[in-house]
């Protein structure tokens, strides 16, 4: 029977869940002051913003459910990192869907540009509108579904760069070394600049010399493409300064400093549903400290110049700010 202190006890258990729920949801916030001076007109490279599902459904097609990351929480990690211009780039979870980016955008304002998700449903006048609202690029993710068919990517990489040559946006890849050796050729005669994301898949622990490194050193080298130093958590087991990305890193930046960005990849989504789980259960954000993670640049990069280029100059040039 259900007696007044039963229901009570009920009602505040119910209460705690839910605050824990609550605090579980908070995507993370830098823990760690930044350490060296960021120049003015900095920009983080990579976010993403997840909405509320009521206003921003989830790709039924998606392979994780993340928990949620608002432009406020976004805003306030920029604001701890001194960080002012923002890239916000449409994840996988809402397939060609670029209403939360598009959202993220507004509420940021003109210190904000975006990279959309699209297919071949997205009209030109689509296009059009993106562009106004501050898109610069669209994304390939070719590494969330696990593509690995180098057919596949040869196949879709041209076709975005079909689609972007005549409006000068950017072909953004999510993908492994062996991808890009394979596509190698058609980034060197593209139109358009390629971008990698996260250090182009590389593994920190093989080091410069793993295969599919050169190529990737070669492409930035000659100018064809950028890469971002980003996520350097998913390159690297070593926590939480990540030292073995390092040697990628310096790498990079020595073939060409003017083709390097930096990203910090929040709110950090772990893009694989656990063993056991459904694909529409929550999985959890990673709780990573951005404070810590933007302090490795000054390791990676020790020259101010340099970090002008890959925190200001670059950017403005790839996203038109």
């Amino acid at each position: 029977m259900l007696t007044r202190r039963t229901m009570l006890l009920a009602s505040m258990a119910a209460g705690v869940s839910m605050q824990n729920r609550s605090a579980q949801a908070k995507a993370s916030q830098p823990s760690t002051p930044v350490n060296f001076d960021v120049p003015a007109g900095a920009c983080d490279c990579h976010t993403h913003i997840h909405g509320d599902p009521a206003k921003f459904p989830f790709y039924a097609g998606r392979v994780y459910t993340p928990e949620l990351a608002s432009p406020e929480e976004m805003s306030a990690l920029q604001k701890a990192l001194h960080v002012e211009r923002v890239v916000i780039v449409t994840p996988s979870v809402y397939g060609p869907d670029n209403s939360a980016t598009l959202f993220g955008i507004k509420a940021r304002g003109p210190t904000a540009r975006g990279v959309a998700v699209i297919d071949d449903k997205t009209s030109d006048s689509d296009l059009d509108a993106m562009q106004q609202a501050g898109f610069r690029g669209i994304r390939l993710n070719l590494a969330t579904g696990g593509v690995n068919d180098p057919n596949v990517g040869r196949t879709r990489f041209t076709a975005a760069v079909e689609r972007m040559k005549a409006r000068g946006w950017h072909v953004q890849l999510f993908t492994s070394l062996a991808m890009i050796s394979a596509i190698k050729d058609l980034v060197a005669s593209s139109p358009v600049p390629a971008v990698f994301d996260h250090f182009g898949g590389a593994e920190a622990a093989l080091g410069t010399e793993q295969p599919g490194f050169s190529d990737l050193l070669e492409l930035v080298k000659s100018g064809k493409a950028y890469v971002k130093i980003s996520g350097a958590y998913r390159a690297s087991k070593l926590a939480p300064d990540y030292p073995d990305a390092a040697p990628l890193a310096k790498a990079l930046i020595a073939a060409n400093p003017d083709r390097i960005v930096w990203g910090s990849d929040w709110p950090h989504p772990d893009s694989v549903t656990p063993p056991g789980r459904k694909v529409t259960d929550v999985t959890p954000l990673y709780q990573i400290d951005d404070g810590r993670l933007l302090n490795q640049l000054p390791v990676w990069a020790p020259d101010a110049a340099i970090r002008t280029k890959i925190l200001v100059d670059n950017p403005a040039r790839l996203y038109g700010f």
